[in-house]
């Protein structure tokens, strides 16, 4: 079964409500008999918008409203239409529910961050970050990061796959990834909080920087190995001589 839109929990009766029945009436029965059932969307798979601070509609995600059902996310505002698409196949050729991740998405198309497909990462490698929409880097095509973009931490194939028969996705647009196909990415602000840092080093900082460093810690680290080399080779040579000393002192005795 494919259900799409938040499932509002609250006052019950009053929104969403079709010729006298709750949406979550009507969304338990077409459940009931169902083999698995695909969450389209971000309203479906994670509440979206509508779920979002103070959410007074209590709207919720299929997920939390269904249980003992197999059911596969597709989340994305909107969902990639061959994600949508490969999902169906997979299910009608294969007659399973694919790999999923943590979140319940297929891994097909949500293994990999939008940030490791996207085709400014050389730019971040490079420290080349636009400042302003408006600025000369934003026209050189620089990465979005500093401007809220949330590729680095959103995971979905828009980098690759992107929409409308592969012609862009929101980044070539000049926009940076809002992360809708994350959890409470609505709650997390319009911009969203950026990673402060990756593992080691400064979320900002270049490739030659990091280089930089990485050198010094390497030339720290091979002038301590022969520093202590050295001293250990004089320790042997002088209790050699020492040895030495003391044979021929035996000997002359």
């Amino acid at each position: 079964m494919l259900m799409e839109g938040s499932v509002p929990l609250d006052e019950e009766g009053v929104y969403c409500c079709i010729g006298g029945r709750t949406m979550l009436d009507i969304v338990k029965e077409a459940a009931a008999d169902a083999k698995a059932i695909v969450a389209w969307g971000s309203c479906a798979s994670n509440g979206c918008i509508q779920a979002a601070k103070p959410n007074p509609t209590g709207a919720m995600p299929i997920h939390k409203v269904i249980t003992g059902k197999p059911i596969i996310n597709v989340p994305g505002c909107p969902p990639i239409a061959e994600v949508m698409a490969g999902t169906i196949v997979h299910l009608l050729a294969f007659d399973r529910i694919p790999q999923l991740d943590g979140l319940g998405r297929p891994k097909a198309f949500y293994s990999r961050r939008v940030h490791d497909t996207c085709y400014r990462r050389p730019n971040y490698d490079a420290g080349l970050f636009v400042e302003t929409f408006d600025d000369e880097n934003a026209r050189r095509g620089y990465c979005l990061y500093k401007v809220g973009c949330r590729g680095p931490v959103t995971y979905n194939a828009c980098g690759a796959m992107r929409w409308n028969n592969g012609v862009s996705f929101p980044i070539q647009s000049g926009h940076g990834c809002i992360g809708c196909s994350e959890a409470n990415f609505w709650d997390n602000g319009p911009f969203y909080q950026h990673l402060s840092s990756f593992p080691g080093f400064g979320i900002e900082t270049t490739a030659d920087k990091i280089g930089v460093v990485v050198g010094v810690g390497t030339a720290a680290g091979i002038a301590a190995h022969a520093i202590s080399t050295n001293i250990r080779k004089r320790k042997l040579i002088q209790n050699d001589i020492k040895n030495n000393d003391e044979s021929e002192t035996k000997g002359g005795a």
